[in-house]
């Protein structure tokens, strides 16, 4: 899989998918996930509904992927992953968001995917390890396309720079 670097907003890219770092209600909330839900309105909460009431009624949990639409999005689908909160020794699950997110984006036929920085925000995953986790799931994958990490800091835009080149 190609790996693109892009410092941005994750709602504004043109690709066939949009991975959203979700609650695990699904319902929406903030950072990444209430910046897609708000900026592709309410069809994507519509079907979050209807997963949470046909099959996640406990909410998704932690490192499993599904896919909407994207409602209003240039993108066709949203992939909802739940992040894990930060502990020392639980980047397996981090590593499955991207793994799981993958797999379902190769059900879809998507051959683009959008990353946020999965649990690098309010869920307290270092920056620096976050990336390393996202790249190394993200270079190895057997996916063919292209993944794109977006980054919407530019300080961790560079950081993610600098760690690919060193």
């Amino acid at each position: 899989m190609q790996l693109e670097l892009v410092q941005g907003d994750i709602t504004r890219q043109r690709v066939d998918a949009i991975v959203n770092a979700a609650n695990s209600s699904l319902l929406g909330g903030g950072g990444v996930d209430g910046a897609i839900h708000r900026a592709g309105g309410k069809a994507i909460l519509a079907e979050c509904r209807q997963l949470r009431d046909r099959v996640y009624p406990d909410g998704l949990p932690a490192g499993q992927a599904v896919a909407t639409t994207a409602g209003k999005l240039a993108a066709r689908w949203v992939i909802h992953t739940v992040g894990p909160i930060y502990r020392r020794g639980d980047a397996e699950t981090l590593r499955s968001c991207y793994r799981a997110s993958l797999r379902v984006a190769a059900g879809l036929g998507a051959m683009s995917v959008a990353f946020p920085l999965i649990s690098a925000g309010a869920f307290g995953w270092p920056p620096d390890d976050a990336i390393r986790q996202a790249v190394d799931v993200l270079v190895a994958a057997p996916n063919e396309g292209t993944a794109r990490l977006v980054l919407w800091q530019p300080e961790t835009h560079e950081l993610a720079q600098r760690i690919l080149s060193g």
